[in-house]
């Protein structure tokens, strides 16, 4: 639709961006104070609960999506998106937009996220996060038990080992959290990449700051690995964790979205990327 590129498209996509915003923040308020209580009394214990909550999100998510989508803000495809509905499995995926947790989340029924101290400030965003009973990013020991033992229980788990979004033109930066979380479950790791056209909502460019073109963003589901597979016996879990980041930081390497007003990545060479 060449109508939302150029300039008059860019102007909508600021517009509707912000309606978007408005909706979410409206929508987690409302959500929080209504359909979660009602579910968590309508279960029996705190599992329970979760799983029907962390359900309600799913679908609140994809309605997002699909909403982004019908207002002409972006387009997307997905491959391999029945793996991501085997519980249990350690999903780890780059992270170049803020609306990644969406749209994962949006394709999953079931999985617990890591959730920043900020979020837990956020009059929009701190109860759903609760109801959700996702995993607050505390100190580094009591985050990778915390991880490991909902995996153990057989719950999937969504982890960004950049634990910040990508800066569009520059090489991605992991850190060795998912990979120590990773040794310590000893469950698959479902690695998962997000190609994106354009700067969207990137790290450093603010929502009302839209790209020319129409983002497309193409999301790739890959085997399940394990680390075992990254390992040497008898090695130290560091020196583990460090080849397994390795192996993260090679299998991400070709996300990196480019910078504004380069030579853009087109959708056919999303397609055959990766």
């Amino acid at each position: 639709m060449p109508l939302l590129d150029g300039k008059a498209g860019r102007s909508w996509r600021v517009v509707g961006t912000g309606l978007v915003f408005i909706l979410f923040g409206l929508g987690a308020i409302v959500l929080s104070l209504t359909v979660f209580p009602v579910l968590r009394l309508l279960s029996r214990g705190r599992v329970a609960a979760r799983g029907r909550i962390q359900y309600a999100l799913h679908l609140t998510f994809r309605v997002y999506v699909a909403l982004m989508y019908f207002l002409g803000l972006l387009t997307y495809e997905v491959e391999g998106r029945e793996r991501l509905q085997t519980p249990g499995r350690l999903i780890v995926a780059n992270h170049p937009t803020l609306i990644d947790v969406v749209l994962l989340v949006s394709l999953i029924a079931h999985v617990d996220c890591i959730v920043k101290r900020g979020l837990w400030r956020n009059p929009f965003l701190r109860w759903p996060v609760l109801w959700a009973s996702y995993i607050p990013n505390n100190s580094a020991e009591a985050l990778i038990e915390d991880c490991a033992r909902t995996l153990r229980r057989g719950n999937s788990l969504l982890v960004f080992p950049e634990g910040t979004r990508s800066i569009p033109g520059q090489p991605l930066r992991l850190q060795r959290g998912a990979a120590h979380i990773a040794l310590a479950a000893d469950v698959p790791i479902l690695p998962v990449k997000i190609y994106c056209t354009e700067p969207l909502l990137t790290k450093g460019y603010p929502w009302h700051r839209a790209p020319w073109r129409r983002p497309h963003i193409r999301i790739v589901v890959g085997e399940p690995v394990t680390a075992r597979a990254y390992t040497t016996a008898g090695e130290s879990s560091v020196l583990a964790a460090r080849r397994l980041t390795s192996f993260f930081q090679e299998y991400f390497a070709d996300t990196v979205t480019k910078l504004p007003g380069a030579c853009g990545v087109s959708r056919r060479q999303l397609r055959t990327a990766a």
